[in-house]
């Protein structure tokens, strides 16, 4: 377990914008509650809570990751609009204690869903 520092700076902020995550035409998430996490030269994720998402459309995969700095993560596949979208979704269901605050949310793959920031 790496702790965040200097050399690889991670924060971890509310977002003050609406986050709304779609494929295609189906809303698979929509949040006022988002948090955003920048991780040192990294583009920024947003991470959703689950109570925000349509679970209903996911299914959780065989896939798991490791992050030095976070923990393991696991995936899950988006089912909408007839079309299944491969472990495009991780979460960290027991983050490293630096990072607790993400814990069970959701992070999207931009290159496999539209993420959208709107007013609230």
């Amino acid at each position: 377990m790496r702790i965040p520092g200097p050399d690889h700076p991670i924060t971890i902020t509310p977002n003050p914008k609406r986050v709304r995550v779609t494929a295609g035409d189906v809303v698979i998430a929509e949040s006022s509650q988002a948090l955003t996490l920048k991780e040192a030269s990294y583009p920024p994720v947003h991470y959703i809570p689950r109570a925000d998402a349509n679970m209903a459309l996911l299914h959780k995969t065989a896939r798991s990751t490791h992050c030095p700095y976070k923990g393991d993560a696991s995936y899950f596949s988006i089912d909408a609009g007839g079309t299944t979208l491969d472990n495009a979704i991780w979460s960290y269901e027991a983050p490293f204690p630096a990072m607790t605050e993400i814990a069970g949310f959701l992070a999207f793959y931009p290159d496999k869903v539209k993420i959208d920031e709107m007013s609230t």
